[in-house]
Parts: structure tokens; sequence; C-alpha cells
């Protein structure tokens, strides 16, 4: 029998499609009626909210893209009057102005109750004590995180990011069995215990869950043994609500479960917009089909995965993350995504997950370096073990990935932490 906070998560396909169809229709006619940029849109593009009578005829309908977003900076994508909106969250904008996120006191709802399903597909229940060490403010993840906590009735520690030294106490004295924070800190949290000589598995922890930024399975088994946790995968992302969109269900760990009775997804070819079957690769399309203050209609998420059958709840499944379209790095006519580079990384035994890739260019050719640490328990390695650490991981991503790269295997705590989304990628190439 399958298990899950609300009924709608086991609904027939056929349930589930009826409902996505009457919200679709609701969320057209609202962003048509209160959002002149979806007006325009959509007329410019020849087509109507009545012209919706199936889910394939959303197809018809214009993409909105985050540089939309921007250029209807701060208040404009609003589809409900100002006074309506209970909060506002943005995003860091540090690629040009922030995109602004709003939502009413039924999008808050909403939102906490998505999260509360989605800890309670993780493995926790009401009554267990929850550290959040995403980010509070701006950002959705802290208090998307904190809400949907106290949604499911668990008690709520406000850890935030940073002060990892202050986390680790935290988590050994107020106990804590579940641990919300992006993958990347959590080994950070994993760093630290090892630094003041406490074993991380000694702690009350079970479960992880972890989201933000793209991790691989790799990082996951790290994680695992680290802290002898399940660790578990959310996704999210401000414009189409915050984390919760979509979150694993511990008993199958087989990629996170879309919302799907809230959020419609597609799959499309990145470069030329056509949805494509189901199963195929290809770039992340959501449309909001319950928000008031803020629909969203077929945003491009960027994000590079397809879509899975159901398997624990009835509803589909995206796949890991491979990357993302705009951060794809193409090094002498080659794509190369970050995670490719982890993958290979972290399948070595004497290399830590804490990485740094800078690209340049050498004359008119590109170039990579990968900068990686040791691992603490080989920090001593003499020069030579380390050459062969890195010749062997130069080996890897020439043969996987098909590039040359230059590797430079630095001391513990020589690639600089971050207490949210980690930095990965240094481009210096001329624009």
């Amino acid at each position: 029998m399958k298990q899950g906070l609300h009924a709608i998560e086991n609904a027939s396909r056929d349930e589930i499609a009826a409902l996505q169809t009457e919200r679709l229709k609701w969320t057209l006619h609202h962003v048509y009626r209160n959002v002149a940029h979806y007006k325009t849109a959509f007329d410019q593009a020849g087509v109507h909210p009545d012209d919706f009578k199936a889910l394939a005829d959303l197809a018809k309908f214009p993409f909105t893209t985050k540089q939309d977003l921007r250029d209807n900076y701060p208040y404009n994508m609003f589809a409900v009057s100002r006074e309506k909106v209970a909060r506002v969250h943005a995003s860091s904008g540090t690629t040009g102005k922030p995109t602004v996120v709003g939502y009413t006191k039924k999008d808050i709802d909403t939102w906490a109750d998505l999260i509360a399903r989605s800890i309670y597909a993780s493995g926790g229940r009401p009554g267990d004590i929850v550290h959040v060490a995403y980010g509070y403010g701006l950002f959705t993840g802290g208090l998307g995180a904190h809400y949907g906590a106290e949604k499911l009735g668990c008690t709520v520690i406000p850890m935030s990011g940073g002060q990892t030294e202050k986390q680790v106490q935290l988590i050994c004295d107020f106990k804590p069995n579940i641990i919300m924070v992006t993958p990347s800190y959590m080994l950070n949290i994993a760093d630290e215990f090892r630094r003041q000589g406490i074993d991380p598995t000694s702690t009350d922890l079970r479960i992880g869950i972890h989201g933000a930024e793209p991790w691989s399975d790799a990082m996951r088994r790290e994680i695992e043994a680290a802290f002898a946790i399940d660790a578990i995968d959310i996704y999210g992302l401000s414009e189409v609500m915050g984390p919760g969109v979509a979150n694993e269900c511990a008993e199958s760990k087989d990629g996170p479960v879309i919302w799907e009775d809230h959020f419609y997804p597609e799959i499309i070819d990145p470069l030329t917009g056509e949805v494509l079957p189901e199963g195929s690769q290809g770039e992340l399309v959501f449309t909001s089909l319950t928000k008031e203050a803020m629909p969203i209609v077929r945003y491009r998420t960027r994000d590079l995965t397809r879509l899975l059958a159901p398997t624990s709840r009835s509803m589909r499944r995206i796949d890991r993350i491979t990357g993302r379209s705009d951060d794809m790095l193409i090094i002498r006519g080659v794509n190369v995504f970050p995670s490719q580079i982890e993958e290979l990384i972290l399948k070595q035994p004497k290399l830590s997950p804490h990485y740094l890739i800078e690209v340049s260019r050498d004359g008119h050719l590109d170039s990579m370096k990968v900068n990686v640490e040791i691992k603490p328990e080989f920090a001593f390695a003499s020069g030579p073990e380390k050459e062969f650490v890195a010749h062997d991981l130069q080996h890897h991503i020439k043969s996987y990935i098909g590039v040359s790269a230059r590797i430079e295997v630095v001391e513990v705590g020589g690639i600089e932490r971050s207490i949210g989304k980690a930095r990965r990628v240094i481009d210096k190439r001329p624009k």
C-alpha cells in the first residue's frame, strides 16, 4: 500500500489529469485577466485561454523566462493587488536584477502544506525535531522549510546557514532527527564534526533533506556514509514556488516526485522549445496550477532532466538534474557540466567533494583547471601520491567527458566553503 500525507498522492492518473486540466483553465484565465505581461504575450502568440481544452493544448502558449520576471521587476508579474500579497521573496540577483515572487496567505498555506508533504515523504513524522540550515530571508529555502515543518507538527530549530561550529553544537545538544540544508553545506558540517573530533554518525539525525543545487548519487552516498542517515532529494525554485515542488520518497529514493496537483511539468528541447515525448531528456518547464499572487505559465527552469513514470506515488518523478542549459560549459566544442566532474571526483577515494572548476582561454583555445581538496585522512600524503591521484582524475575526465583538464590537489580547507549554494565554476574567458 502506497503511503502519503494526502489522498491525492495516490489518485489515479485520470483523476490527476482531470484536476490538472481544471486548474490550468483557471490559471490561464487568471493571468490573462490580471497580468499585463501575459495578456500581451498571449495576444502576440495568437492564443487565448479559451483555446485550452486539454493538457496538450498548453504547448500553444508562450514560455515565461527569468528575463521576463526581471523586465517586470518588482511587482508587475503579480496577479493580485499588492495589498493581498502576504509575503515577498526574491533571488540573489547575482546575474542582474533579482527575480521577485509574491504569495497570498493562501499561497503560503499551500506552500507549507507541500513542504509538510515533502518531509513526510522523506520519512519525517509529527513530533520529529527539524534542524533548518537553509538560509532565512529573501531566499525561499529557510522560511519554506520552517513553515512546512511546523505544518507537519514538527519541532523546528531555525538555525539558518553559517556559523558552522554552532551548527555542530546545536545538532549535538538539541538532538534533531532531520536536517534540511544544501548538500554541499552538509558536507561542510561533516568536516566541522571531524575537526572537533566528533563522529558525525553519533548524532540523532536519521534524515537529511537536501536541495537548492544539483547533486549526484555519489554525493548522496558520501553524505549517507558520513552521518549514517537517509539523504533525500528535494526540488524547487522560487519562481515556481520555492522548495517543495517535488520531493523523493524515502522508500524508493528514485527521483523527486512532482506534486502534480499543484505543478504541471513539461520537457522541451532547449533549442527549439518543442515538447518532447515522455521519457526524453531535455529542459524542465513548469506551470503552476494553484498559485494566486504570482502564477507562472510554462516557466523555463533551465534544469536538464527527464520525466519518469510513477513509483512510490501516483505522480511522475524527475530524474537527477544533470546540469542546466545555462550553466553548461562548452570547452573546445565539448559540453561539460560540473555534475559530471563531481561524479568522477567522488569516485576517487582520496579526494573530497570540495572542488572548483576554473575555465580560461590560452590564446584561442579554452582550458580547464579543476582544483580539488584531498580528504583529511590523506592530508599528509606525499607529493608523488598527490600527483598520482591528480593524474588518475585527469585521465578519467579525458576518457569519460572528452576534454583535457589540469588538476591541482589542494590541502584540506583550500577550497572556499559555502553556507548555501556552492560556487563550482569560475569562467575567466572573455565574454
